[in-house]
């Protein structure tokens, strides 16, 4: 059938059937369905839907389109977390070593920024030549080794997700659960996983704002990957303000390396990130309860093993030996840093956290088209938590700018976005929310 039947078939809200799938995804796959085409039939998924059979067709037949990976002769249990994206959202950067720590392989095959999140892959290539497009060789050899290794789609890893994600970014088609969980999944059923947990993001800085639609997106994705033979649970997490303290690309590294060594220790990104370690590793059976989960996580910090970890995984795939010792001169520096002061004296009661992170696109730091150049050095540090008491001799943040221009916007726009009200309003919402 011609590509543009089946986009209308969509278009009129009719049922695809699988074969349709699979033939439109190999289309995408052979470069014989237009990027055009893509942009159309992703908004005609976005405004109809898909049905529970339609997405688990989608899933697999983009899982498909490359290579499955599979794990023979790895005696430990191979395990995975994945977020749903946010603005600070620098878990991975430390759960990965941390699991690798307690013994668990860590195949993780990460994302770039969507929309106004940012992404594990963009964050990572701030570290001067690691190599997040490793092949499955180099890949499977550094978990074997590190036990944990973090890259991004090469091309032979659900290729026609890579497509249809970069697309999705610049057509505004991401808030899609269907589209969501296929891309996510596909690429995680790709890696060959045993366990994955799912960090599902809620809040007006995930694509997921309403506490009904994140919890169907987490309804959706694991009953799609436990059909599909992936252990799965999934956390529902708040993300109605930046998490951490930096938000950017190279300065969410630096905050992660400083949690892998214990200081500077932001305590809402060490509940999440604890959780998602002691969820998996308890789903894995690595360990039989909470409570030696939380033993295992807090040994493998204080003994300095996952930062260990950390500086294993990155020098297998690429970078500078003395990576650790050296972040703050082997990452990209801003030309200017400058802090944005609050208009007027009260408490932060609220901030709009997606325009925060629509601020770091126009820094520079995420994309307006596919395949743009980013400028990996700007964002945001020190960044206000909800709750604080502000005058105007308070920092909302550092901005870490290029030009003056840049400066002025940022200033404006996090001035808009950060609420600041006459009395301190009730405790923020809990980072982890009940499904």
């Amino acid at each position: 059938m011609l590509p543009q039947e089946i986009i209308r078939r969509k278009r009129d809200s009719q049922t695809l059937a699988d074969a349709e799938i699979n033939e439109f995804i190999t289309g995408i796959k052979n470069g014989e369905v237009a990027d055009a085409q893509v942009a159309a039939m992703t908004m005609a998924i976005f405004l109809n839907g898909l049905t529970p059979t339609e997405t688990v067709a989608l899933t697999l037949a983009m899982r498909n389109s490359g290579d499955v990976l599979q794990w023979h002769g790895f005696d430990k249990p191979i395990v995975d977390k994945h977020s749903s994206g946010g603005v600070g959202d620098k878990v991975s950067l430390i759960l990965a070593p941390i699991l690798a720590a307690c013994d668990v392989y860590v195949p993780m095959i990460a994302g770039r920024g969507l929309g106004h999140t940012g992404g594990t892959i963009d964050k990572l290539e701030s570290i001067p030549n690691y190599n997040t497009a490793a092949d499955n060789s180099l890949f499977r050899q550094t978990v074997k080794e590190v036990g944990c290794a973090i890259i991004g789609q090469t091309g032979n890893l659900a290729p026609a997700d890579k497509k249809i994600y970069a697309i999705r970014d610049v057509c505004a088609t991401v808030e899609s659960i269907p589209l969501i969980t296929a891309s996510i999944l596909s690429k995680k059923l790709a890696a060959g996983l045993q366990y994955l947990v799912m960090d599902l993001k809620c809040g007006n800085g995930a694509f997921m704002s309403d506490f009904n639609r994140a919890k169907a997106l987490a309804e959706s994705i694991v009953s799609i990957a436990n059909s599909a033979g992936t252990k799965t649970s999934a956390l529902l997490t708040d993300m109605n303000q930046v998490l951490g303290t930096t938000a950017g690309n190279a300065v969410e590294v630096k905050e992660a390396l400083d949690y892998l060594q214990n200081k500077n220790i932001d305590a809402r990104l060490a509940e999440i990130t604890r959780a998602l370690c002691v969820e998996l590793l308890c789903r894995c059976g690595r360990c039989s309860d909470v409570k030696e989960a939380e033993t295992m996580v807090t040994k493998a910090l204080s003994s300095g093993k996952a930062l260990e970890k950390f500086a294993q995984m990155a020098t297998a795939l690429g970078a500078p030996v003395d990576f650790i010792e050296k972040a703050q001169t082997y990452l990209p520096l801003a030309q200017h840093q400058k802090p944005v002061f609050a208009s007027r004296s009260g408490y932060v009661t609220a901030m709009d956290t997606r325009a925060i992170g629509l601020s770091i696109i126009e820094l520079g730091g995420g994309r307006t088209v596919p395949n743009q150049k980013l400028d990996l050095a700007t964002g945001y540090t020190n960044f206000i938590q909800i709750g604080a008491k502000v005058d105007t001799k308070t920092p909302l943040a550092m901005v870490h700018y290029q030009t003056e221009e840049q400066y002025v916007k940022a200033a404006q726009a996090l001035q808009k976005a950060i609420a600041i009200g006459n009395e301190k309003s009730p405790a923020p919402a809990p980072i982890l929310l009940k499904i």
